[in-house]
């Protein structure tokens, strides 16, 4: 199969939530985004582009042990931002579900009050690891007092939420099976394995980026994905560099045996795990 094109990157993340009051209080006040708009029990948050889409469905329980969302990946602009944000969290007593040093990045982890994950990361220099991914990707503590130096005083330094720059740099999806998906993500949509952890995680990506999309099992092998009265993912945006790239590649689902559907923003197709994926430019 041809490879998807080169400038292909992630776009808005669009999740339920329970209470949409709720949800615009912590990733307003806790994540640093803005609303872009709202309406009729519907929100955009961003920065200086659209990062999130909320959908309130009240009563919508966390979404645990299926597939779905892991984490959406909000890469800021340099680590400087990331200091910022982590000196924010520290003086606002947030609770972080991790902090780790990835070689290819350093990122911190946290959930939103539906359980929804969220990471917040800052590249190293692209030179380190292009090419070698899967070599030196890894998973170590992060060195907090390395990273909170790049801040004059991280006990005063100003938040003013995240910065202009910040986009969707990845999407972590929960799957059940990791065989299937990089046989959906390589061979059918066109990205390239950067990485794999056995037959546990996978990391795909183009352009020769550390990685756009993984996919791992560790909490959801074999599930399916959650019904009615979850908070859930609702699509994830694949966001392709024209109209005709983007029909190229949703021909190429089609062509795999999938109905793609037409969607107000683009192309709706699922990978093996019924990930909702929207195609669109």
């Amino acid at each position: 199969m041809a490879a998807i094109a080169p400038a292909t990157h992630m776009g808005a993340v669009e999740l339920s939530v329970s209470d949409l009051e709720r949800t615009l209080e912590y990733w307003q006040r806790v994540v640093g985004l803005r609303v872009l708009a709202r309406e009729n029990g519907s929100a955009s948050l961003g920065t200086d582009v659209e990062l999130v889409r909320f959908v309130e469905e009240p009563g919508a329980r966390p979404d645990d042990g299926h597939t779905g969302l892991f984490h959406v990946a909000l890469l800021v602009p340099d680590r400087p931002s990331l200091a910022r944000w982590l000196a924010h969290a520290a003086r606002d007593e947030t609770r972080l579900t991790g902090l780790s040093d990835h070689y290819v990045s350093e990122a911190l982890y946290l959930r939103d009050p539906d359980r929804h994950g969220i990471e917040i990361y800052a590249d190293r220099p692209r030179e380190l690891w292009e090419g070698r991914v899967g070599k030196v990707m890894t998973t170590a503590p992060i060195d907090v007092e390395n990273l909170l130096g790049e801040l004059d005083d991280p006990a005063t330094e100003p938040f003013d939420g995240l910065p202009d720059g910040t986009v969707v740099g990845h999407v972590h999806l929960r799957v059940a099976d990791v065989p299937a998906t990089v046989g959906f993500y390589r061979d059918v949509l066109g990205l390239d394995v950067t990485a794999q952890a056995g037959p546990s995680a996978a990391f795909l990506s183009t352009g020769g980026y550390h990685h756009h999309v993984a996919g791992n099992t560790w909490e959801s092998l074999g599930a399916q994905p959650a019904g009615p009265g979850f908070a859930t993912l609702r699509e994830a945006a694949i966001v392709l560099p024209d109209a005709a790239e983007r029909d190229r590649v949703a021909a190429r689902v089609a062509d795999s045996g999938q109905e793609p559907e037409a969607a107000e923003r683009g192309v709706l197709v699922r990978d093996p795990a019924a990930n909702p994926l929207l195609l669109t430019v």
